[in-house]
C-alpha cells in the first residue's frame, strides 16, 4: 500500500483523492471486499427465500476496505457506504460522478477497484466479491455467524425480525441482518454497515477460537471453503488468501479496527443520481492518510474529534417541556425542541436536582438530555407521552452544550474487542471438531 498525501474537493462535490496519491512504494496490504446486489440467475423461490424480491441494480451493496499492516500486527476494516458520492475512474472528461456502488454496473470489479483507488488515494492489492447466495453459503459453510442487538430489530424490506440479545444465525438470517436499512432503530446505511462490521468481527473471533486460522494448513482448508462462494481478481490466488488469513488469525481483538468513512452530508441531492452521502473532506482525508502511512486509525482525533460533551442522539429530534424559563431557553439554544412550561411550574420547587421524566424505551434520548443537564435524575414513567418533562428543583442548574455527531454514533473507529457481541453469562466459546 501507498504512502500518500490525500487532497479533497471543497463543498458537496464528488470525492476524488489527489491523482499522485496512488503512486509510489507502499506499506501493508489492502483488500477490497464487496457484496453485489444482483438478482441475475435467481429463481422466484430463491428470491423469496432470500427476501430479495425487489429490483436489483447490478451494483455493489456492501464495500469494505481491509488494510493489513506491513508487520501483520494490525488490521483496519473501513466500510465505504454504497451511496458515497464520488468521481468514477476511467478518464472521462469531464469526470463522471455518481454513487460509488454504481461503478460496478459501469465496469464491474476493475472499475470498482479503480474508483476506490481514485477516491481514497490507496492502492488495492486484492479484490474479493460475492452475491446474495454466495454470502448465504459462505456463512453456512463457515458454521454460521453471531449477531446481537440490545433491542428487537425488524425490517420488512430485508425480512429481518429478531429479538433483543445474542443470536447464532445461519446464512439466510445473517443476510437479512446485514442488509437491513429500514430498521426501527437508526435506519440508514451507517447503522447497517456497523452491523456488518459486527458480523465480520465476531466471525473472525470464532474462527480464531476454533483454530480455523491457527496454522497455514488449517488456514488453507478455510480458504478452500471460502473460494467455493467468493470470487477474486486475477492478482489474488489461494496463497495470498492463506497469508492474509493466517495473519488475521494471529491478531488480538484489540489489534483489529473497524470504522466507516466520516460523512459530512447525509442527504445530498444530486439530479439524476438521488440522495447521496458526501464524505467529510478533512476527516476522510486523515483516514486515508493514516492507512497510507500504515498507522492505527483508532485514537486519531483528526479522523474522529473528541467532543467535550458527546450526545448519543440528535437534540433536534427530542421534544422537551421545561418548567423553568431560563433552562428552557438554554436547551432551545442547544438544539432541543422546547416548550416553555414555566407558567405551570409549582410555587415551591422540590428539593434536589432536575428530574427528567419520559416514556420507557426512550433511554438514548434521555441520555442526550441528561448530558445537557448534568446531575439530573432520570425517571421512566409508564404511559408517559412522547415529550420529555424536565422538572427543575432547588439545586442550581447547569446547561451544557452537547455535540451530536452521527459518525460517532454509528461509525467511529473502534477496536474489535469493544465491537464484539458480549458473551451471555456463563457461556464458553464453542469449538469446532
Amino acid at each position: 500500500m501507498t504512502a500518500l498525501s490525500c487532497g479533497a474537493l471543497v463543498g458537496p462535490q464528488a470525492v476524488s483523492a489527489h491523482p499522485a496519491a496512488a503512486a509510489g512504494g507502499g506499506r501493508g496490504t489492502n483488500i477490497l471486499i464487496v457484496g453485489i446486489d444482483s438478482r441475475d440467475g435467481l429463481s422466484k423461490a430463491e428470491k423469496n427465500r432470500l427476501h430479495v424480491g425487489g429490483k436489483g441494480c447490478n451494483c455493489t451493496d456492501v464495500m469494505m476496505l481491509v488494510h493489513l499492516s506491513k508487520d501483520g500486527h494490525r488490521a483496519s476494516v473501513v466500510s465505504i457506504p454504497r451511496d458515497s458520492y464520488v468521481e468514477y475512474a476511467g478518464g472521462a472528461v469531464p469526470a463522471r460522478t455518481g454513487k460509488i456502488n454504481g461503478a460496478y454496473a459501469l465496469g464491474g470489479g476493475p472499475l470498482t477497484v479503480a474508483t476506490v483507488e481514485k477516491a481514497t488515494g490507496l492502492h488495492i492489492d486484492h479484490y474479493l466479491e460475492t452475491g446474495f447466495t454466495g454470502f448465504e453459503r459462505t456463512v453456512d459453510n463457515l458454521g454460521g455467524a453471531t449477531v446481537c442487538t440490545d433491542r428487537p430489530l425488524k425490517d420488512e424490506n430485508s425480512g429481518l425480525d429478531i429479538g433483543a440479545g445474542r443470536h447464532h444465525t445461519d446464512g439466510n438470517r445473517t443476510l437479512r441482518y446485514v442488509r437491513a436499512r429500514h430498521v426501527n432503530l437508526r435506519p440508514g446505511d451507517l447503522g447497517r454497515v456497523r452491523r456488518q462490521q459486527r458480523v465480520v468481527n465476531d466471525l473472525l473471533a470464532r474462527l480464531t477460537v476454533e483454530g480455523a486460522l491457527s496454522s497455514p494448513l488449517r488456514t488453507a482448508r478455510t480458504v478452500r471453503t471460502l473460494l467455493k462462494t467468493v470470487r477474486t481478481d486475477a492478482r489474488t490466488g489461494p496463497g495470498d488468501l492463506i497469508r492474509i488469513g493466517w495473519a488475521l488469525g494471529r491478531l488480538r481483538a484489540d489489534r483489529t479496527e473497524f470504522a466507516t468513512v466520516p460523512i459530512r452530508l447525509f442527504d445530498h441531492r444530486v439530479p439524476g443520481v438521488g440522495s447521496t452521502l458526501v464524505w467529510h473532506e478533512a476527516r476522510s482525508a486523515a483516514l486515508w492518510e493514516a492507512l497510507g502511512a500504515d498507522r492505527p486509525i483508532t485514537g486519531d482525533t483528526r479522523i474522529q474529534p473528541v467532543a467535550e460533551t458527546p450526545a448519543p442522539t440528535n437534540p433536534a429530534s427530542i421534544t422537551v417541556r421545561v418548567d423553568d424559563a431560563a433552562v428552557a431557553a438554554a436547551l432551545s439554544r442547544n438544539g432541543f425542541v422546547v416548550t416553555d412550561a414555566s407558567p405551570s411550574a409549582p410555587l415551591v420547587r422540590p428539593a434536589g436536582p432536575p428530574v427528567i421524566r419520559y416514556a420507557p424505551g426512550q433511554e438514548e434520548h434521555a441520555s442526550t438530555l441528561a448530558a445537557a443537564l448534568p446531575g439530573s435524575r432520570l425517571e421512566a414513567v409508564p404511559g408517559h407521552d412522547t415529550y420529555f418533562d424536565v422538572a427543575v428543583g432547588t439545586e442550581p442548574v447547569q446547561v451544557k452544550t452537547v455535540t451530536y455527531d452521527r459518525n460517532i454514533a454509528d461509525g467511529a473507529p473502534v477496536t474489535g474487542d469493544t465491537l464484539r457481541c458480549a458473551e451471555p453469562p456463563g457461556a464458553a466459546p464453542a469449538g469446532r471438531s
